[in-house]
């Protein structure tokens, strides 16, 4: 796979956790530990597509 492709397979992942994120955000009865968890899956993979973004450039 190119790093251009996994780059978009991984912004895709990143904008569905955003929606499932706001789905359970907007659920009463949806955990802390939920919404922690569903942020920390967010945030690696926001780091990982910075990771390839510099190894893009160089």
């Amino acid at each position: 796979m190119s790093v251009q492709a996994h780059l978009g397979e991984l912004a895709a992942k990143h904008r569905a956790l955003e929606a499932e994120l706001e789905d359970v955000m907007s659920h009463p009865a949806s955990t802390d530990a939920e919404i922690a968890e569903l942020k920390r899956k967010k945030l690696r993979i926001k780091d990982e597509i910075s990771k390839l973004a510099v190894q893009m450039r160089h």
